[in-house]
């Protein structure tokens, strides 16, 4: 099933809203409830937080690697002992998180012709009950089926996604909505059995996040404009705006109403929603390098990578930086808090295992190539990849 939303039946559905967009955002007020098991999404929840329950060993060994033509940007997402990962060459891997053995694999180049580029899978991962979601290069979201691979869905959405996506229950028996941003400069809610519109939001800028939802709200901030606005969840409609510092390419965090995010501008902000106020904003003097990086946040901690190629540990109820960790490269991906480490990749072609309390390098592995993705973390196992050609998904534990 197939469905294209043109801006003509943009237009006619009337729900064009004054926004520009960059950030998402979803869940409920305090730590997330997660299963060890699982990593469901970008950052393991609506809330972004990017922690996760599992366990890791205290010096993880490379169990398995599995090549990728053009490698893997996209955030893998793991449940009931398999894996599902996404490749910039248009491959939908469902793997053996045991062994990496292929159990099924949906491609975007079936159907063209021999020369044609297939789209690409950038975006993070969504995995519902029965389907795993993935946006692609050329706007086009998918939904395919969590046993067997088959297309159960497509929609259009005219221009690159390159953000995750959310699922936002709506109780009663009711289909959740699928919502996510593209680079058309719009917000959608699809039903995540279907595909069929429920609503969008015109962000009048490209949307590079992954949505939060929170209390019957999510949240959207500007690649375009320096502000955050609210979007009723059933509705679709604006219901208020917050004005910003900077712009951002990050998604945000939330914990208790307060979200977390690094901008272009280099500065990490706590922004409490219900005051409509910036709690503390952080930045390292005589450097302005832009944060890519999404954060981890935990009860005491924001944990955030950056382009000055440092990891940056910030506390989180002053903004007061804890520590902070040197690296080679640009950290573009996002850190995951597992028990008391936090890991992360680099540029520098290293992933890396540092303790919360200090900083101190606790574990690595040189790769031999850029890791500018972000890990997913479940059932004992850390799984990454890496985006050059030639690339590979790599899992330990």
């Amino acid at each position: 099933m197939r469905t294209e939303f043109r801006r003509r039946e943009f237009l006619k559905a009337g729900l064009a809203v004054a926004a520009v967009n960059c950030l998402g955002m979803t869940q409920a007020d305090g730590m997330p409830d997660l299963d060890a098991g699982r990593w469901v999404s970008f950052r393991n929840g609506p809330a972004n937080r990017g922690i996760s329950k599992s366990t890791l060993p205290e010096n993880p060994k490379l169990l398995w690697e599995v090549p990728s033509a053009d490698g893997i940007l996209s955030t893998p997402v793991i449940d009931d002992g398999e894996v599902y990962a996404g490749g910039l060459n248009g491959e939908l891997l469902c793997l053996d998180l045991v062994s990496g053995k292929e159990k099924w694999k949906y491609s975007t180049a079936v159907g063209l012709a021999k020369n044609d580029l297939p789209p690409g899978f950038k975006a993070p991962l969504t995995l519902g009950k029965s389907l795993v979601y993935a946006g692609d290069d050329f706007g086009t979201m998918r939904a395919v089926d969590r046993k067997t691979g088959e297309l159960k869905w497509k929609v259009d959405t005219e221009a690159e996604i390159v953000g995750g996506s959310v699922l936002s229950e709506n109780g009663e028996g009711k289909p959740a909505q699928l919502i996510f941003g593209s680079h058309a400069e719009r917000l959608y809610s699809l039903n995540s059995d279907t595909g069929e519109l429920n609503w969008m939001f015109n962000t009048g800028g490209p949307v590079n996040g992954t949505p939060l939802v929170s209390g019957g709200k999510t949240f959207v901030t500007g690649c375009s404009e320096p502000f955050l606005f609210i979007v009723d969840v059933e509705k679709g409609e604006q219901a208020d705006k917050i004005e910003l510092g900077s712009l951002l390419i990050a998604s945000a965090a939330d914990v208790d109403s307060v979200i977390y995010f690094g901008t272009d501008a280099g500065v990490v902000y706590a922004l409490d929603l219900k005051e409509k106020k910036v709690v503390w904003e952080y930045s390292v003097p005589d450097r302005d390098y832009q944060m890519h990086s999404s954060p981890a946040v935990t009860e005491e901690l924001v944990i955030i990578g950056s382009q000055d190629k440092y990891l940056h540990c910030i506390d989180r109820k002053t903004g007061k930086q804890r520590w902070e960790f040197r690296t080679r490269g640009r950290i573009d991906g996002s850190p995951v808090v597992v028990g008391e480490r936090v890991f992360f990749g680099s540029a520098d072609k290293n992933v890396y295992g540092v303790t919360l309390a200090d900083g101190k390098e606790v574990w690595r592995h040189n790769a031999g190539q850029a890791f500018t993705g972000s890990p997913a973390v479940a059932d004992a196992k850390l799984v990454i990849g890496t985006d050059t050609t030639n690339g590979r998904l790599l899992c330990f534990g």
